[in-house]
């Protein structure tokens, strides 16, 4: 178990980055939101994005003061302060979890939030030639993610239990 004090909590529509050793980067209660997590395993430096919807074009005054809360903003935002803190891109492993359908049937999903989301972030991954390490997408239960900054590790709950990625 994590101590709490070497938590980071990353937060709905909201992105983190660091490199401190012994620290774990934690989002929660992932439903159609997704978390997408890179980690450079040279310089050790980890980030979590928790996007919650897919494209800023339905309010581009929102995503230039809260960029995290779009797919298509966050993930260029997450890449950016990571390579500030020493991570290189081609060095980078990137993996995402989330993109739930939590509230019924998948296929009844009007909206479908959850599938946009994974959907935009492979789109913005295949065009910036990053590739998709894993994935733990789509289903009905919500998840919570850990990284383990010293290790890469990442660590998915859900209410079944738990699971590395």
């Amino acid at each position: 178990m994590v101590s709490a004090t070497k938590l980071l909590v990353v937060g709905m529509a909201d992105a983190k980055h660091s490199r401190e050793p012994g620290q774990t980067l934690v989002t929660y209660a992932l439903g159609s939101c997704i978390a997408l997590v890179i980690y450079d395993p040279v310089a050790k430096v980890g980030g979590m994005l928790h996007a919650m919807l897919p494209q800023s074009s339905i309010d581009p005054a929102k995503a230039e003061v809260h960029p995290a809360v779009f797919v298509d903003t966050g993930v260029p935002l997450l890449f950016l302060e990571s390579y500030k803190l020493g991570a290189k891109k081609e060095r980078l492993v990137v993996k995402v979890a989330g993109g739930a359908c939590t509230h019924g049937d998948p296929e009844k999903d009007m909206f479908q939030i959850g599938k946009r989301n994974v959907l935009m972030l492979k789109k913005l991954l295949w065009t910036n030639n990053v590739p998709l390490a894993a994935s733990d997408v789509a289903g009905t239960e919500s998840r919570t993610v850990f990284l383990d900054l010293e290790t890469g590790r990442i660590r998915i709950r859900t209410p079944r239990g738990e699971h590395e990625l």
